[in-house]
């Protein structure tokens, strides 16, 4: 067992005796299929929660989108999202030409392409008001180019008062991730008709006096 196992291992106990980290599977089974989650954004242990909630088989093949300038900003955030994590890293800042200019979606369509499984927030930004912000139009874009992909909405309850923006010290709270059913683009669908149907499926899985 690697370093990176082990310490995969410690943030996975860790997670959950913070935060209980129970995965509710209410619209799908956790099959080890190819599928794209997508969920709300409130905080940075957001990836970490559904990781910890997901059964282990699935850990290997499901991959974190993570922000490039901020998790390679240090040795230890970049060692644990390449190792630990094996996270897919996007830039926030595209090159408007040049022939250094690329796609902020092409590292999640290699990774796709490659059979990996993706955890995206398409919110693109934490939001600290309990509602989720409008979608982005990352999703949309790969439902559109893979759509043998399942897409798989999340709702992660209570994560925002683990670790509210802002705040670095976790407080022990009981957290949940309720997976719902799989969802398809449409043919024909607007992109934001499709987004907000997106964001609608998303929120359908808050819980009643969440």
């Amino acid at each position: 067992m690697t370093r990176a196992d082990l310490v995969g291992q410690l943030l996975a106990f860790i997670a959950r005796l913070i935060t209980g980290a129970q995965g509710h599977w209410k619209g799908c089974p956790p099959q080890a299929l190819q599928r794209i989650y997508f969920a709300n954004h409130q905080s940075h242990l957001d990836w970490v929660l559904i990781w910890a909630s997901l059964p282990g088989e699935l850990r290997a093949q499901t991959r974190p989108i993570a922000a490039k300038d901020y998790w390679t900003a240090s040795p230890f955030k970049h060692w644990l999202t390449r190792e630990v994590f094996n996270a897919v890293y996007v830039s926030r800042t595209r090159a408007k030409e040049g022939p250094d200019a690329q796609d902020p979606l092409e590292p999640l369509v290699q990774a796709l392409q490659g059979g990996d499984s993706l955890v995206i927030f398409p919110e693109g930004t934490r939001s600290n008001k309990g509602e989720p912000q409008s979608f982005k139009s990352g999703l949309y874009h790969l439902a559109a180019q893979f759509p043998n992909v399942q897409l798989i909405p999340a709702w992660i309850a209570n994560v925002q008062r683990v670790m509210p923006k802002g705040e670095v010290v976790p407080v022990p709270i009981l957290c949940t991730v309720t997976f719902g059913a799989p969802m398809a683009l449409n043919p024909g669908e607007d992109k934001r008709a499709f987004l907000d149907r997106a964001r609608a499926a998303v929120v359908a899985l808050r819980p009643a006096g969440g």
